[in-house]
């Protein structure tokens, strides 16, 4: 039997990188999974592509800062699929405009997590947020970016001790450096970033967006039962330098 059979996921960012790559994986350990996105035609291709591959999942388009679309899309989710188990939290930006960042990156996690809420304590399920290595370690040009991750770490530790007497888990896990459409946005091209990160990461090169997928898989299964309100730092060894 799969790890995730019969199981529903609900994956906010799903339509690339990180996001795509987990509800990816999910479907492959036999999840129901919903992705969920604001870039519609991007969402849909993930879910075609998961589908073709023989998984089960739904596209729902929604804003995760717009407390109405979130509603709806966790609203559809029960709908289609009955309820929910898991909830990725994996919707971020580096926009430059502090408000737009802070609402998708934080107050999206927030809105998410309670319209979740009543489903999760239902199934004892898990949360997983996305936070990021530079919430623990200083990293140049990111100070906003890192400000909202920094809110997200803190987020999940304290929403871990809340609900985990209601029988939900909450985690999150923070990847480094990772070969992804947003990091060539920031690094450069593909190459340019290996080469940048060749000395900085101890392992020698950036991470890949399945590294983060099976560190989230393992915080959502039954083998981490006695992990909760933890952040784990999948990011080549950069926070040990």
């Amino acid at each position: 039997m799969k790890r995730f059979e019969s199981k529903v996921v609900l994956v906010t960012g799903g339509s690339s990188g990180i996001g795509k790559a987990t509800a990816e994986a999910f479907a492959r350990e036999g999840a129901k999974v919903v992705v969920s996105a604001r870039r519609e035609k991007e969402g849909v291709e993930v879910v075609k592509g998961i589908q073709a591959a023989g998984g089960t999942a739904k596209f729902i388009r929604a804003d995760v800062a717009v407390d109405a679309e979130v509603k709806a899309l966790v609203d559809q989710t029960v709908a289609a699929y009955g309820g929910i188990d898991v909830l990725f939290n994996n919707a971020g930006i580096e926009a430059k405009d502090i408000d737009e960042t802070f609402g998708v990156n934080v107050r999206g996690l927030i809105l998410a997590t309670r319209h979740a809420l009543p489903h999760l304590i239902k199934s004892k399920g898990n949360i997983v947020n996305n936070g990021s290595v530079v919430a623990e370690i200083g990293f140049p040009n990111a100070a906003i970016y890192s400000a909202t991750k920094g809110a997200v770490h803190a987020f999940t530790r304290a929403a871990a001790i809340e609900l985990i007497g209601q029988g939900i888990r909450v985690n999150g896990v923070g990847p480094g450096p990772i070969v992804t459409d947003m990091a060539t946005r920031l690094f450069g091209p593909e190459a340019q970033m290996r080469e940048l990160f060749k000395t900085r990461i101890p392992t020698g090169a950036p991470g890949e967006v399945a590294d983060i997928a099976e560190a989230v898989l393992y915080l959502a299964s039954p083998e981490a039962r006695f992990v909760v309100g933890q952040i784990l730092l999948v990011d080549g060894g950069r926070s040990i330098q």
